[in-house]
């Protein structure tokens, strides 16, 4: 249940094209849904302006189809995050509206939301190198999902920094910047150092022992020099795009 949906039911209800009744069935799971594995959080859409996202990894295909199924009666669309190939093939096989992103491991139930317009800006989403892709398309993904215009920049990283100068206009013009690195994590710094816009860094897992599985990144990006840098979990495109939304979009979207 969304802003939208309850404001239609309530309107149906006035004018007498629901019944009471109709508009209590409708509203029977308010504010929760209990499928006796996972209580279904119906009313975060009302709260935050954007549904429950289902974390897939540690829970099983049939669980997730589950959870998928529920949520669709509920929400216009649902973003699932972590998902295996087998779960992605299983939710969209379900669900006729449901698209897996296999890159960012992402399942997106529903329509796209309308494309914002052009005076509302984008947020640029970039990478270090190939391989921190899969955490920076997570990021993108999430900030399409909702609603954000999004230009990706990848394989930008420090060691080549002349492919990142290259870049600059794209950034500059950006309403926030979501920078994904591995190995010592240096990109964020500079990015933040280069642009007036707010700078979500995410340290990934990628590098070789020394890194400690993301570790050497995340306390690289905590301890930037460079201003309006902010910091999420290793690995973790989800709540740097969902950060990022939120900083750059104009208005608050319900």
């Amino acid at each position: 249940m969304d802003t939208a949906r309850l404001e239609t039911l309530l309107r149906d209800v006035q004018r007498g094209a629901t019944s009471v009744e109709g508009a209590l069935g409708a509203l029977r799971d308010f504010p929760y849904d209990d499928l006796g594995f996972a209580r279904l959080d119906t009313h975060r859409a009302l709260r935050t302006g954007f549904p429950e996202v289902v974390f897939c990894q540690g829970k099983t295909t049939e669980q997730c189809v589950a959870i998928a199924r529920r949520l669709s009666e509920s929400a216009d669309r649902i973003l699932m995050t972590r998902a295996t190939p087998e779960v992605g093939e299983a939710v969209t096989r379900a669900l006729a509206t449901a698209t897996y992103h296999a890159m960012a491991r992402c399942i997106v139930v529903g329509d796209a939301p309308a494309p914002p317009p052009q005076e509302a800006g984008y947020v640029a989403v970039a990478s270090a190198g190939t391989a921190d892709m899969p955490v920076a398309e997570e990021a993108a993904v999430t900030l399409e999902t909702m609603g954000s215009r999004v230009v990706r920049v990848y394989d930008v990283g420090v060691a080549g920094l002349h492919r990142l100068l290259d870049k600059r206009d794209v950034l500059a013009g950006a309403r926030a910047v979501v920078v994904c690195a591995g190995m010592e994590g240096a990109l964020a710094s500079v990015v933040g150092g280069l642009v007036a816009c707010p700078v979500v860094a995410v340290p990934t897992s990628v590098g070789y022992g020394a890194s400690f599985g993301g570790l050497s990144a995340l306390l690289t990006m905590l301890n930037s020099c460079a201003t309006g840098v902010a910091v999420v979990n290793i690995d973790n495109g989800f709540g740097a795009g969902y950060f990022a939304h939120l900083v750059a979009a104009p208005t608050p979207r319900v």
